[in-house]
This record gives C-alpha cells, sequence and structure tokens, in this order.
C-alpha cells in the first residue's frame, strides 16, 4: 500500500486488511481513478466533440445502437454531420451561458469504495477535483433530434458540459411518456420547497429533504447523511424508506466508506444518478486519448460508468438502482441525501434537474438555519462578553480569571487560563488546569498568526494520542486559544472529554470483511449494528464562540496595551519621585549635619569655659542639648546611609551564605558575646546570588536585632538565635514553586502582629530609645530596603506574642532571582 493511501487509511483500517482475502486491497479503492474509468452507462451515448473546429474527438461505443451512427464513423468528422450546425451553436450557447467548466481531473474516485455504507454512498455525485474550476460543473440540458436513416426523427435530452478545450453531449432518448410538462411539476417542487423553508433546526429539515425526494423520485429509501469533518465518518440523521426495509435512522458509517477523491467529486457535481446496478459498461472510441495519454475525463459526466467496487456492494445489499444529491456548505462537501430503489431506474433530465434544484436549496436551507443557530448563540455570548468586559478595570486585566468573573462560562468551557510574560504570570479559573496543558500551549503558541484562534475538539488525536494515553498524560479532549502577542501572551480555553456512544453499520475497526453476501464485501444494516463509544474529543467549539474569543482577544489586547502604558508611565513616575526623595535625603541629611555640629560644639565650649559660673541647672541643659544634638547627628548619619541604598547599584555574585553570615558575625560578634547569646545554624547554608556588602549588612542588622529581644533569663544555652535557608511560599503569592528564604529567629518577647508593619518603617521603634540596647530604629527599615533592591521580600513572623513575653520573632527574607541594577 502507498504511504500516502495509508496517510488517509486510519491503523485500523490498515490493520483490518490482514483479515480479509488477499485478493482484497482496501487501498486500491482510494487510489481508483473512476473519472478515467473509460466508459458509460448504456442507456445513453457520449460524443466529446473539440470547441475550435467542432471534429469529434471520443464516443461512446453504442453510438450505433443509441444515435444510429456507429462509433468509428463519427470519430474525427465533423460533429454537426450528426446534430446540424444549428443544434451545435444552440449546445455551445448552453455551455458558455452556464459558465465555465472544468480541466483535468487529479484522479478523483467514483463513489464508495469496497464496503461502502448503503445509501450513504450511493456512486459518485461528482466534486471539484485539480485543474477545474471550484465549485459545481457548468452544464446545460437541451432538446435535441436526431434524423435517422428511415426518415424519423427521435427526440433526445442531451446534457452538455465542458472539459477543457472539448464539448461533451451525453444523448438520452426521450422518454416515451411525452415531452416534460413544467406546469404539471413545478407545483410538486414548491410545496417541497415550501416544507423546508418551514423547518426549525437540521434535522428537521433533513427529514423533510428526504420525504419530499422520496416522492419527487419514487426510490424505496431516501437517507440524508452528514459527515464529522471532511474526512471523517457519516451519519444518517434522517430516513424516508418503504415498509419492510431495515432502519439505518441513526447508523454511524466508517469514513473509508467515501475517501477523498470520492467526496472532492461530490463537491463538484450536485446530482449521481446509477440506472441499473447490472448494466454492462459501454467502453470510449478511442480508449486513450493521444493528447493526453488517459481516458477521456469523466468527472462531470451524467452517464460515467460505475466503480466496480461499488456495484458490488449495491448488488450486496439488494439495489438495483440510485442516486446521490451533494449537500455543500460554504463549498465543502457536508453531507448526502442518498437514494437506493429495489429495481433499475431511469431518471429523465428534468426530473435530476429538480433533485439537483432540490439539493441546492437544501443546501441554502442547511446554511440558513445553522447562521440563524449561530446567530442566536452569537447574540447570547457578546451579551455575556460585554457582561463579563463590564466587571474589568482598565487597570486590572487579571480580573478576568477572577473567581465568578464568567470567563470559563463564556465558552461553555470547564476553564480558562491567561498566561503571560512566557508564562512567568498564570492565572486559571473553573476546574484544575490539566497538567499537560501549560507545555502544549507554549508547544503551540507559535504556530499561528497573533489574534487568530486555534481550536480543536479532539486535541489527543492531533498529538497522536489515544484516550487512554492522553488520559494518563494530563492532556484536555478540547482546547481553544488565541495568543496576544509573540511574547508568549495568550489566552486558552479547554473541556473535558465528552465520551459519545455511538451505533455503528459496521465494526469501524474491520471497515471490510468477507462474508456470505460476497468475496470481498458483505451487507450491513440494522441487524449488524456495531456499539462503541468515541473517547478522546471534547463537545466541539461552535463558530460563534470562535468569534467571540476573537472578540475578547481584540478588547483583551487593547486593555493590555493601555494597562502596560499606564504602568510604564506610573513606573517612570515612581522612578523620578524616588529619585528626588533620594537626592532630597541626602542634601539634606548632608546640610543638616554642619548646624547640627556647630550646635554640639558652641554647647561644649560653654560648659568648658563657663561651667565654674553656671548653675546645676543651665548645665543640665547644656548637656542635654549636647546629648539632643549628637543623637540628631546619628539619626542623620541613618537617613544619609539608608538614601545612598536607593543610589548604589548592587554588585550580585555567586555567594556561600555561610561566609557572609561568618563575616556579619565579626562585627556583630561582639554586641551577641555581650548578652550571652548563641548563635545557631542546624545545617549547612545554601549558595545565594546577591551584593556580598548589601547582604553582610543586612545579617548584621538581624543579628544585632535579635541578640537585643533575646530572652532576658536563663543560660546562654536558652538565649538563641537561629540562622536557617528553607524553601517556602512567600505570602501573597499565587501558588507557584517554593522560594528559598533566609530566616533569623530568636526565642525574645516577640512582636505583636498590629506592630509588625511598624518596626519596618524607618526610625520606628517598639520601645523608648535606651530600653533593650537603643537604637535608631533605622535597622529593618535599612534590612527591607536592601531586600527590596535584590528584588525579594522581607516579613515577620512571632505567633502568639503576647505583652511582657512571647515565642520569640522570625524575620524572613528571599533575595529575588533579580534585582534593580
Amino acid at each position: 500500500m502507498s504511504d500516502d493511501v495509508r496517510g488517509w487509511l486510519s491503523p485500523k483500517a490498515v490493520a483490518a486488511e490482514a483479515g480479509v482475502s488477499q485478493e482484497f486491497d482496501l487501498s486500491q479503492c482510494v487510489r481508483e481513478p473512476i473519472h478515467l474509468l473509460g466508459g458509460v452507462q448504456s442507456y445513453g451515448a457520449l460524443v466529446a466533440a473539440r470547441l475550435h473546429d467542432a471534429v469529434v474527438d471520443t464516443v461512446s461505443r453504442n453510438a450505433g445502437e443509441v444515435l444510429g451512427r456507429a462509433a468509428e464513423d463519427l470519430v474525427g468528422r465533423p460533429v454537426t454531420e450528426l446534430i446540424g450546425d444549428e443544434q451545435w451553436a444552440l449546445a455551445r450557447e448552453s455551455v458558455e451561458a452556464a459558465g465555465p467548466s472544468g480541466g483535468s481531473s487529479d484522479g478523483s474516485s467514483d463513489g464508495a469504495p469496497a464496503g461502502s455504507s448503503g445509501g450513504a454512498s450511493a456512486g459518485s455525485s461528482g466534486g471539484a477535483s485539480a485543474g477545474s474550476s471550484d465549485g459545481p460543473t457548468a452544464s446545460g440540458v437541451l432538446s435535441l433530434s436526431l434524423e435517422s436513416g428511415d426518415g424519423r426523427v427521435r427526440p433526445f435530452d442531451v446534457t452538455v458540459h465542458r472539459v477543457a478545450e472539448l464539448l461533451v453531449l451525453e444523448f438520452e432518448p426521450r422518454a416515451a411518456d411525452g415531452p416534460f410538462v413544467f406546469q404539471n411539476f413545478y407545483p410538486r417542487v414548491r410545496r417541497a420547497l415550501h416544507r423546508l423553508q418551514g423547518a426549525a433546526d437540521v434535522t428537521e429539515c433533513c427529514a423533510a429533504a428526504v420525504r419530499e425526494v422520496q416522492a419527487l423520485t419514487g426510490y424505496d429509501r431516501v437517507v440524508a447523511y452528514r459527515f464529522d469533518g471532511a474526512e471523517g465518518p457519516g451519519q444518517v440523521i434522517a430516513e424516508a424508506r418503504n415498509e419492510g426495509r431495515e432502519p439505518w435512522l441513526g447508523l454511524w458509517f466508517p469514513a473509508s466508506d467515501i475517501p477523498p477523491q470520492a467526496r472532492r467529486l461530490y463537491a463538484r457535481n450536485w446530482i449521481r444518478v446509477i440506472g441499473d446496478v447490472d448494466d454492462a459498461t459501454v467502453g470510449l472510441l478511442p480508449e486513450v486519448r493521444e493528447g493526453t495519454g488517459e481516458p477521456l475525463d469523466l468527472s462531470g459526466s451524467t452517464l460515467r460508468t460505475v466503480s466496480g467496487y461499488h456495484l458490488e456492494y449495491l448488488r450486496n445489499i439488494g439495489v438495483a438502482s440510485s442516486m446521490s444529491v451533494s449537500l455543500l456548505r460554504d463549498g465543502e462537501l457536508w453531507g448526502l441525501i442518498a437514494c437506493h430503489g429495489d429495481e433499475p431506474r431511469r431518471l429523465t433530465p428534468e426530473v435530476r434537474a429538480a433533485c439537483e434544484f432540490f439539493g441546492i436549496a437544501l443546501s441554502l436551507q442547511l446554511a440558513a438555519v445553522a447562521e440563524r443557530e449561530q446567530a442566536d448563540e452569537l447574540s447570547g455570548r457578546r451579551r455575556a462578553l460585554a457582561a463579563l468586559l463590564a466587571r474589568i478595570s482598565a487597570q486590572e486585566p487579571d480580573a478576568l480569571l477572577r473567581p465568578g468573573s464568567g470567563m470559563a462560562e463564556l465558552l461553555r468551557a470547564d476553564g480558562a487560563l491567561l498566561v503571560r510574560s512566557r508564562g512567568a504570570e498564570v492565572s486559571a479559573t473553573g476546574d484544575p488546569v490539566p497538567p499537560a496543558l501549560p507545555g502544549l500551549l507554549e508547544r503551540l503558541a507559535g504556530a499561528g498568526p497573533v489574534g487568530e484562534v486555534w481550536s480543536s475538539d479532539r486535541v489527543p488525536e492531533v498529538l497522536g494520542l489515544d484516550a487512554a494515553e492522553a488520559e494518563a498524560q494530563g492532556v484536555p479532549a478540547g482546547l481553544l486559544f488565541l495568543p496576544f502577542n509573540r511574547d508568549g501572551d495568550l489566552l486558552a480555553w479547554w473541556r473535558r472529554e465528552q465520551p459519545a456512544p455511538r451505533e455503528w453499520a459496521a465494526d469501524p475497526a474491520r471497515p471490510v470483511r468477507t462474508g456470505p453476501g460476497g468475496e470481498r464485501l458483505t451487507p450491513r444494516g440494522s441487524g449488524a449494528v456495531h456499539r462503541a463509544t468515541v473517547r478522546g474529543r471534547s463537545m466541539p467549539w461552535s463558530p460563534a464562540q470562535r468569534v467571540v474569543a476573537g472578540e475578547l482577544w481584540r478588547e483583551m489586547s487593547g486593555l493590555l496595551s493601555r494597562h502596560l502604558v499606564e504602568l510604564q508611565a506610573r513606573n517612570t513616575e515612581l522612578a523620578r519621585t524616588n529619585e528626588d526623595l533620594d537626592s532630597f535625603a541626602h542634601a539634606a541629611a548632608h546640610d543638616l549635619k554642619e548646624p547640627l555640629r556647630g550646635i554640639s560644639n558652641a554647647a561644649a565650649f560653654i560648659v568648658e569655659d563657663a561651667g565654674a559660673v553656671l548653675d546645676t541647672t543651665s548645665l543640665r541643659r547644656l548637656t542635654t542639648v549636647r546629648r539632643l544634638a549628637e543623637r540628631m547627628d546619628g539619626l542623620l548619619d541613618s537617613l544619609l546611609h539608608f538614601s545612598r541604598l536607593g543610589q548604589v547599584g548592587l554588585e550580585r555574585e555567586e555567594l556561600e551564605l555561610d561566609e557572609v553570615v561568618d563575616d556579619a558575625l565579626l562585627v556583630a560578634g561582639g554586641r551577641l558575646a555581650e548578652q550571652g547569646v548563641t548563635v545557631v545554624r542546624p545545617a549547612p547554608l545554601p549558595r545565594v546570588r546577591a551584593d556580598r556588602e548589601r547582604l553582610r549588612e543586612v545579617l548584621e542588622n538581624l543579628l544585632v536585632n535579635a541578640a537585643k529581644y533575646a530572652a532576658d533569663e536563663g543560660t546562654a544555652e536558652e538565649r538563641r538565635v537561629w540562622v536557617e535557608a528553607v524553601p517556602v511560599a512567600e505570602p501573597g503569592g499565587e501558588g507557584g514553586a517554593p522560594v528559598t528564604a533566609v530566616v533569623v529567629r530568636d526565642n525574645g518577647i516577640g512582636i505583636p502582629p498590629d506592630q509588625q508593619e511598624d518596626v519596618l518603617q524607618l526610625f520606628r521603634r517598639l520601645h523608648r530609645r535606651e530600653e533593650r540596647g537603643g537604637g535608631s530604629g533605622v535597622g529593618l527599615a535599612v534590612v527591607k530596603r536592601i531586600v527590596e533592591r535584590h528584588g525579594g521580600r522581607l516579613w515577620l513572623e512571632s505567633p502568639a506574642a503576647a505583652p511582657g513575653g512571647g515565642p520569640g520573632t522570625a524575620v524572613w527574607f528571599t533575595l529575588g532571582a533579580t534585582g534593580t541594577p
């Protein structure tokens, strides 16, 4: 079997061939070029003449019996010798009026292959093939007369169409019941079309159609057959049948019943009729055309002969005649009306034209019903979208994914996901996110243009997984997403699997099998229903849902753009303000120190020069002035240092945290020793990326601060400070992966929760200046600023802290992956 055939047939269909006769190869049906079978049905005759000179190129070999002129006498002679100049001109005009028609085809097949599903695949009604014009074949039907040798005039109905440089005329002897009377026929068609227009939905529309087609044609069974996708299986959704025939309503038929080339032909010719399955095919003369090396292309032929595979199947199920009418939507094959007769049946061109017209009308009506349903759904979805957007402020695009936002419900999905900054920010709502979804989105996000909706209701099939594999890997069955930009920002919805039970007219794993009805093909019917469940699929995404997703993208893109512009403006203003504040603090601290030194020195000089003559109160007051000036000088030094933290760049490097703690103890160790406090490191500390000097300063401040508030009583072993590094989830985080945090904890009096934010402010202390070792109240503010400069966070824990004593305080901080340079 060729690779291209294996690529279309399902793995199960390929495997099924191993279980059937070696004489049968399903791929032959897929490859069969039935538009080049080189024959016609015997009840009519075919003549193809060149347009530019009217010379006959090809003739069916039954021309003598049907037209009264032997095929050998017609080939190479002017066609006007057969039909006259006037009728030849009329034939040309009929095709020109109908529009351009096709050229050569690409090997399209004739109807359903071996194992095809009865009426649903009854012969090929044709479809646009490669190299030909798009859409149905342009053709016309004429009433022409031929004069026989005995002087009698015989009327014919002639169907005319064009193939490249040839004009093809297909002659059918006029029925014996007299000429077609439009006034008698039109009321039936009008009533049928009126019933179609009153149908409320697709199923009702098709049910009305099959009843009317049966009434028009007299076939014993008429079904409406809908395809599940361009290359998928099909289901009978409506049926009209005579008493005694098995019901097919609701049955599914494997995709291999109608291979791709047959579907292309169905999309080209609206109607295909097989008058008698036992008809002896009539060959063409010549069998192979000199210019092409192939038989005449019969893609648009009314009389075209039928694939042997399909005829064999029809005989096996007791069908003697059949007709198929194509149903198109947006130029694509949507389904078929398929008819079966128990006896041979010829349809006049007028009846065929009525059925063709009916197929066109039904296609338009189906499109109108679908558009109406889509418009109703779209209106409802847009109302939901407007309500959703009304709840979102321009500053909060992430509110789309908050609980109760209605984002998942907007598309009737099980969950929704917003990914920003290449996965750094992920927000979700609805069901828990399927484990494989983030990786799948990253894989698919670059596949399509920005703002273009990508959707599938069978994601496992797209990935080449079966349902069990997809479930094990956490792959959603349905996915719809659209990328906002090339930076990885996207919005996605997902759906769970919805197992769908189906009743098949045959086991889809064995589309062909041997049996009593034939060496290769076995009849199917309701008595052989195979029940199976289709897995790995979700509810399909509707066109209206795709449209609303696109509209949301436009709204979200504008909102995110505005949000980004505003954020950048605020960041710029904030940076300018911080710079101004830093400059002010630096200048203020520097400029105020000189007068303070003057005040302190003046007070010292007064005491030194006049201390002997001053009273005790004056000396005490001068001493207070000096002490306050010195304290103010210390506060200004702290303020100057704090302001410089915002101006000095960080030199980040990989550091051993244990080494930095050792450096900090060189400065803080004396203070710890004075308090009798022991520093404990329960485990080796990890490597971190930070500025060495700034990190040392953080640890110095925290160790000295912990020593101040360590337990007042007890032995040295009981007065301790612990330094550790542990993985934690940062407060206020989004539940992402844990981060490494450094914690310095003591067993002192603790800090009440309502005061923990206060102690991080500049110049704020919990006790008077002279208590707990004194201090300016700058240490923790400096620590907080250094940590934030590193891109980290700082927070305190002091559970159940109570006045007069408690379980101690733990100061936690992270250093972030990046920091402000």
